[in-house]
C-alpha cells in the first residue's frame, strides 16, 4: 500500500453497526500543473467500508510495529492521482485507513490541546493543500470542508502531521465519532474483511 507521504513527495515534485448513510461520495481536484511540465488530478472515493485482506494486514503490522494489538480497521477513503505527461501517463491508488490499535487516550485537557494545535495551523494548511491539490474542497454554500484526522486526536494522533489528515465531507465527518468508538470496541464489522472493491467509479 501506497503511503500519504508518496502522494505529497509526487505532489510536490509536481453487523448491527449503523453506517452512514452517504457512501461512494467523492472529490474530484481541478487539474494541477506540475513544475517542470505535465498535470495531475486527485480523486478521492468516500467511505467508510471494511478493510479489504489487505488493508487489515497492514494495520495489523502497523499496530503489532508499534507494541499494541488490532481492534478493529476502517476504510476510511481512496485516493487516487493520475499523471499525464509529455512522454508518460501514469497513476496510482491507495486506501486511506484509520487502525484501530489498543491506543491509550489523552485525557480531555491533553486532546484539547492538541486540538489546538490544528487550529492554529489550519488555515495554512489549507493554502498548502490548495497549492498541491487544487483548492480545498467546499459544500454548496462554500463552507470548507473539516479536516479529518484519520488516528484520532484522542488517542494519540498527530494534529499536524500531512498523512494523518484528510478533507472529509461535513456529514460523514460528523458520523465517525461514533463508529471510531465501535472499532475501538472490537465491533464488527470493523473487526472482519470486507471486499477488495466498495465502490463503483
Amino acid at each position: 500500500m501506497l503511503s500519504a507521504a508518496l502522494l505529497a513527495l509526487l505532489c510536490s515534485a509536481c453487523g448491527s453497526t449503523v453506517m452512514p448513510s452517504i457512501t461512494g461520495r467523492k472529490w474530484v481536484s481541478p487539474i494541477v500543473s506540475v513544475p517542470g511540465g505535465g498535470q495531475f488530478r486527485t480523486t478521492i472515493y468516500y467511505g467508510p467500508w471494511q478493510c479489504s485482506a489487505q488493508l487489515m494486514s497492514y494495520c495489523q503490522n502497523k499496530c503489532a510495529g508499534e507494541g499494541h494489538v488490532l481492534q478493529g480497521c476502517m476504510w476510511l477513503a481512496d485516493v487516487k492521482l493520475d499523471f499525464v505527461g509529455t512522454v508518460l501517463q501514469t497513476g496510482s491508488r491507495f486506501g486511506m485507513t484509520h487502525c484501530c490499535c489498543n491506543y491509550s487516550t489523552l485525557s480531555t485537557a491533553q486532546t484539547a490541546a492538541q486540538r489546538q494545535r490544528w487550529e492554529n495551523i489550519r488555515d495554512g494548511f489549507r493554502e498548502q493543500w490548495a497549492r498541491r491539490f487544487g483548492q480545498w474542497p467546499t459544500d454548496a454554500q462554500g463552507n470548507n470542508w473539516p479536516a479529518h484526522h484519520l488516528r484520532d486526536l484522542h488517542h494519540g494522533g498527530n494534529p499536524t502531521d500531512w498523512e494523518n489528515l484528510l478533507p472529509m465531507p461535513q456529514d460523514i465527518h460528523g458520523k465517525l465519532n461514533a463508529l471510531y468508538n465501535q472499532c475501538y470496541a472490537n465491533n464488527p464489522p470493523w473487526s472482519t474483511v470486507g471486499i477488495d472493491y466498495p465502490y463503483g467509479e
